[in-house]
């Protein structure tokens, strides 16, 4: 049976619809909206109308209202907040994302806590710069700032600062505007005792020249991350909202012994995408992975460099594609399965025996139909863009390094993602994008021995 107040709603619509009212947009019972809902005469077919307060909605103020927040259309737990109409000023979405650390995007679907590139030497030493540089042991030992790569090894492995510095600081230049989201710090061993970053501050700049302080959650000043307890350790400092930013730069507040620092900056492409397509995880099946020629060691089948056998970071004695000859005929193709956006590659040399060998050069072409190939080319070039040189060890890995050759070998791995932005990178290089492609190839442009 009908409530009372639903009768008097329709009996209202009945008296509106014979003409009993006045005309459209004035004012009528509003006995006849549920929940507080005011009455407006209507117009045409439509009798009247309930302007419904906030929480409710239907013909009559008879629904409630589940908003655009329900159900979450925020992902990876994060928290859905409806936007005020009345402070919306030029925002025309009807809720927010508010995105838990590591995570960036509308609906924060993008990871972007990646490394980018400190520890893998993806990022270059000339990006890395200080303002000091401690010499020790007679001036002989350098602890200078490209040494701030996290886990690295060695007697002199870190950056610190000189004793006389009393404003340090260490900067990235990461050459384009990056999604940065936090920092890893690690202290270092320094004449046998422990030293590290206590406390310091973050600042960013999209020039290199004006820089400004990550503020605290009350907006009242710079805010202080804390450090590392000890040498060896990490701390992972995300920050409140992601930087989009080229410049980062390290400023030590208080140090133990020594302002000693080797960090990795974490984040993501801010545009593009950079994501690893398979060669290293084997998404990319041996069966997609051909070459120009094999060469056999001792002309025996069982010690073949295979080109599936062209994977970054392989383990064994054969671990990775070489060519037969040492010559710019050779080359090494992957088939995509489908069409991708790719937008970098990452090369890494290789040993035979002892013996060190990488690709020094190489050119990009790339196909629809494995027949019809385009060399990849600098924007109004005529010939086809090698990759340049590069001083980085055989082991290390890079974005367009051109590692490795003594015989051309070489392991490798596409980065790029389906046609769709926003995936997270590992790479902090200048990264052209290739046009869309279903099969790319690599061919040696130079080679090179190294002893």
């Amino acid at each position: 049976m009908l409530g009372p107040r639903l009768l008097a709603a329709l009996c209202g619509a009945l008296l509106c619809a014979s003409g009993l009212r006045a005309a459209s947009g004035d004012f009528c019972d509003s006995s006849q909206c549920l929940n507080g809902g005011t009455c407006l005469l209507g117009q045409d077919n439509t009798p009247f109308y309930c302007l419904c307060p906030q929480g409710f909605t239907g013909l009559i103020c008879n629904e409630t209202e589940k908003g655009p927040c329900f159900p979450n259309p925020c992902h990876n737990d994060a928290e859905c907040q409806v936007i005020d109409d009345l402070h919306r000023g030029d925002v025309f979405t009807q809720y927010v994302c508010q995105c838990p650390h590591g995570y960036t995007g509308t609906h924060c679907e993008i990871t972007c806590a990646m490394p980018l590139g400190m520890e893998t030497g993806s990022i270059a030493d000339s990006q890395i710069s200080a303002s000091s540089v401690h010499l020790g042991f007679m001036g002989l030992q350098r602890w200078a700032p490209e040494l701030a790569r996290l886990h690295r090894t060695g007697i002199v492995n870190a950056w610190t600062a000189s004793n006389y510095d009393k404003n340090p600081w260490i900067q990235v230049n990461l050459m384009r505007k990056m999604r940065v989201t936090g920092v890893m710090t690690q202290g270092a061993s320094r004449a046998g005792s422990a030293e590290y970053l206590k406390t310091f501050k973050v600042a960013y700049s999209v020039n290199g020249r004006k820089f400004q302080f990550i503020q605290d959650a009350e907006g009242t000043g710079d805010k202080i991350f804390v450090g590392n307890m000890d040498n060896n350790g990490l701390k992972v400092n995300l920050f409140d909202f992601p930087l989009e930013v080229q410049y980062v730069r390290l400023v030590p507040i208080i140090c133990h012994r020594g302002c000693t620092l080797r960090f990795e900056l974490l984040g993501c492409e801010l545009n593009g995408c950079a994501e690893p397509l398979g060669m290293k995880d084997n998404t990319i099946p041996d069966k997609q992975i051909t070459a120009s020629s094999i060469y056999r060691t001792w002309g025996l089948n069982a010690f073949s460099w295979y080109p599936f056998y062209a994977r970054l970071d392989k383990q064994g004695k054969f671990n990775a594609w070489t060519a037969q000859t040492n010559d710019a005929s050779e080359w090494l193709q992957v088939d995509l399965g489908f069409q991708r956006q790719v937008t970098g590659i990452i090369t890494q040399g290789a040993r035979d025996f002892g013996h060190i060998q990488y690709v020094a050069a190489y050119k990009v072409a790339y196909s629809n139909d494995s027949k019809n190939w385009t060399e990849y080319k600098d924007q109004g070039a005529i010939e086809g863009k090698p990759a340049p040189d590069s001083s980085l060890a055989p082991d290390t890995l890079a974005l367009w390094p051109c590692l490795a050759s003594w015989a051309c070998c070489s392991s490798s791995c596409c980065s790029c993602c389906p046609a769709s932005p926003g995936c997270p990178s590992t790479m902090a290089s200048t990264t052209p994008t290739i046009p869309m492609a279903g099969t790319w190839a690599m061919a040696t442009a130079k080679a090179s021995s190294m002893g």
